[in-house]
């Protein structure tokens, strides 16, 4: 994925402005334009504030100074979600910061206000909550194997060229519940599991050949259990500063009635998360000119927290 612009929503309170500072840091990295918009906690229809144009030019000014990019100042002060779905139309990555809301539980049973971003924008959206002080060393990517998670390996390395890429399965042991409630043998069940994990391994190992992973140090590990649950405690245990995961753009109700992992990931994470939509797009002349750097060794590793 090439980064050409980033647009960075803040509430204008210090974790709001840690979504600045970090899209400042990748629009530095990647020589991008950064759009700077105001937006009230939560993305909801609350007035904005009056010194809102006046407080985001001294931001643009010290982000400019800082880190050296070209900086623009979005007009629309509204700050509605539907404003700031409007700007991030013609953006390739959306940065906020975190709100309240998170750990409420309207924000559990009504949806975090990334995930209803996130059904209104094309491009990926990166919640920053941790301080910014330097790029991103460590990524984590939630993966299940299908083509889609090839797509967020490269979207990981094209971040961050430099940081060290984990990848992370973590295997359903529903299906195991369901044969020791058949009344089947422990021997089939631990043959079952183990027939699992080796094709677990083998289909990770063809994900971490893909054409963007080539230059990046790359590990994998895998789990047992909740995806969600399993992928945040992995971050705690990697002390991956950063989180990938995918999310198709199902509705509210349907998230409500069946549950999202990026809900659950978003609410239990305590790091910075990169939601990436399934339909994304990643630039194939990028993919062409990585396809030609060699491969290093995928170092395979057990991961904590398997329980079901």
């Amino acid at each position: 994925m090439v980064i050409h612009s980033i647009l960075a929503v803040t509430d204008l309170s210090p974790q709001g402005n840690r979504a600045v500072l970090r899209a400042a840091l990748l629009a530095a990295q990647h020589g991008a334009l950064l759009k700077i918009m105001h937006a009230p906690r939560g993305f909801g229809a609350a007035q904005p504030r009056a010194d809102a144009q006046l407080e985001l030019r001294r931001i643009a000014a010290e982000v400019h100074a800082r880190f050296d990019v070209l900086v623009k100042r979005v007009a629309d002060t509204s700050g509605g979600l539907r404003a700031v779905a409007e700007e991030a139309r013609w953006v390739d990555l959306l940065v906020v910061g975190e709100h309240e809301e998170k750990r409420s539980a309207r924000s559990f049973f009504c949806s975090h206000p990334v995930e209803r971003l996130q059904r209104a924008v094309p491009c990926p959206i990166l919640l920053a909550r941790l301080e910014v002080f330097h790029r991103y060393r460590r990524i984590l990517v939630a993966v299940d194997f299908t083509p889609d998670s090839r797509k967020m390996v490269k979207l990981a390395w094209s971040l961050d060229g430099d940081a060290q890429v984990e990848l992370f399965h973590a295997l359903n042991t529903t299906f195991e519940g369901k044969l020791r409630y058949a009344d089947v043998s422990e021997r089939a069940i631990k043959v079952y599991r183990h027939e699992s994990m080796r094709d677990a391994h083998e289909r990770m190992f063809w994900l971490s050949d893909s054409s963007t992973a080539r230059r990046n140090r790359v590990v994998a590990a895998i789990g047992r259990g909740d995806v969600a649950r399993q992928a945040v405690i992995q971050q705690q245990h990697s002390s991956a500063e950063l989180l990938v995961v995918g999310k198709r753009r199902s509705s509210r109700i349907s998230d409500l009635l069946l549950g999202s992992v990026a809900q659950r990931v978003l609410w239990w994470s305590s790091g910075d998360v990169l939601l990436v939509p399934h339909d994304l797009r990643i630039d194939p002349k990028h993919e062409t000119a990585a396809a030609a750097v060699p491969v290093p060794p995928v170092a395979a590793r057990p991961a904590i927290g398997r329980t079901a």
